[in-house]
């Protein structure tokens, strides 16, 4: 474990990112803007050669839907939702709304089967297992603490009950999670989850970083994991094992980067994978909600994706006494879409592949996903005219891409530009089909996001099938 910084100028700005729950259920003055009326029940989007039509489903919602927040320097992003299946074929998706979390379940073909589970006091969707019985959330929930912020929990339902809230920060441990940016993976024994953390007492009082921790079937807390690892960690990445550590990636601000923290904890010698400024907001997102994902081959490899602006130089940081810090200086204005690939969870396989390279478009939440038995579907939407400052972008929209390429980054298919919108988890069904949940809204990132949310009333649930 590494001592925090003294330092407290990095510590993570609260003024400029601001909690997912800020605004839940306020319809905003933009919601001209970004609210676009539901098509139809189902619908069809053509499909490039090779790649299937993505078909959509509309599910009706119990509440409002707030599906922006403000990140940061207010850009506009999407709130997460995440579609999890579990092994019986049926599914559940869980988003926000100002009375908890709720959780949809849904019949394998994306249609709603039953009424919601709201999880009370729920802050925000941190990652969502599915069973047969339920599920497992991870969320925020109220805490007492010198900061007065939210404790990280993982919440497990079975028959619509409650059957354990285990809370994963506390006074004791000196940690808050006023934001999770988080991941939640099952094994089939056990849980990981994977969170931001704020310094609450002790070594890293005041500062950020991350924390994994792994809770059994039964809530309890396991040994393993760590309890302060990359600082500041600007997205998370988590693929559940059936032995040993679950591989992590993180993004990294201080060391300047995107890592392997499999099993390290504080990632002073980390594997790097790229390169990249990393200060809050100049980054490509966090992982799943805005960028990339961690898939796993048949042969052991791993992938994953991300919004990069790659780096000119990258080198240590002399005024930082540490030997820590790095100094990396970014090769592109806006924001590329790069596919990185790991040998095992440990060991970083070279050079991201680029998919994109045009100086004035930028790219954002970029995901990756698993497409039949060897190729894998990259997902991002382009914002052409780009205007960047401090790391952000705002542009005119021009379209969702989805591009197959195969195991070594290779083009399959050539982009194909569809409504459908990916703004959180994707899940994979038995047949090899993927499916996620989005809001069905016309995105403008025009501007920043100055007021509150706008709401939806519906869920497009979207398939696309190998």
């Amino acid at each position: 474990m590494t001592n925090a910084r003294p330092t407290t100028s990095h510590r993570r700005r609260h003024v400029a990112r601001k909690p997912l729950a800020a605004g839940l259920g306020a319809v905003g003055v933009l919601a001209g803007a970004w609210y676009a009326t539901a098509t139809p029940t189902t619908t069809t989007t053509a499909a490039a050669p090779q790649l299937a039509t993505v078909t959509n489903t509309t599910v009706n919602l119990a509440a409002k839907f707030p599906y922006l927040y403000a990140g940061y320097n207010n850009t506009r992003e999407w709130t997460r939702t995440a579609t999890a299946v579990a092994p019986n074929g049926t599914l559940r998706v869980a988003w926000p709304a100002s009375d908890g979390v709720h959780v949809t379940p849904l019949t394998a073909a994306g249609r709603r089967s039953g009424t919601d589970t709201v999880v009370k006091g729920a802050k925000e969707v941190g990652g969502l297992v599915a069973h047969n019985d339920g599920f497992a959330l991870l969320t925020r929930v109220s805490d007492t603490n010198k900061w007065k912020e939210t404790a990280a929990a993982l919440i497990r339902y079975k028959n619509g009950t409650q059957a354990f809230r285990t809370k994963l920060t506390s006074t004791a441990s000196h940690d808050t999670a006023p934001l999770l940016d988080g991941q939640l993976t099952w094994n089939g024994t056990k849980y990981g989850t994977y969170f931001v953390v704020h310094g609450a007492g002790g070594f890293a009082d005041g500062h950020f970083g991350d924390k994994l921790s792994y809770v059994s079937a039964k809530g309890a807390k396991l040994t393993g994991g760590w309890s302060w690892g990359c600082s500041h960690n600007e997205g998370i990445a988590l693929h559940a094992e059936t032995t040993g550590a679950f591989t992590s990636l993180c993004f990294d601000d201080w060391r300047s980067g995107l890592f392997v923290s499999t099993g390290i904890g504080a990632p002073d010698n980390a594997p790097a994978v790229q390169r990249e400024q990393c200060w809050a907001g100049y980054c490509g997102g966090t992982f799943a909600g805005r960028t990339g994902d961690l898939v796993k081959s048949s042969t052991g490899r791993y992938a994953t994706a991300f919004a990069s602006r790659g780096a000119a130089s990258a080198a240590k940081n002399p005024d930082d006494a540490s030997g820590r810090g790095w100094t990396v200086k970014p090769k592109t204005s806006t924001h590329q879409v790069a596919v990185a690939f790991l040998k095992n969870r440990n060991t970083s396989a070279g050079k991201p592949v680029y998919l994109t390279s045009a100086a004035g478009t930028e790219n954002v939440d970029v995901h990756i996903a698993p497409y039949g038995k060897d190729r894998l579907l990259v997902s991002w939407e382009s914002l052409r005219n780009a205007k960047c400052s401090s790391g952000t972008c705002t542009g005119t929209f021009t379209g969702t891409h989805l591009r197959l390429i195969d195991w070594n980054g290779a083009l399959k298919t050539p982009d194909k530009v569809v409504q459908a919108r990916i703004s959180g988890d994707v899940a994979t069904l038995k047949d090899g089909s993927l499916t996620w949940a989005y809001a069905p809204v016309t995105p403008s990132y025009a501007s920043a996001l100055t007021g509150a949310s706008p709401t939806t009333t519906t869920l497009k649930v979207a398939r696309l099938k190998p």
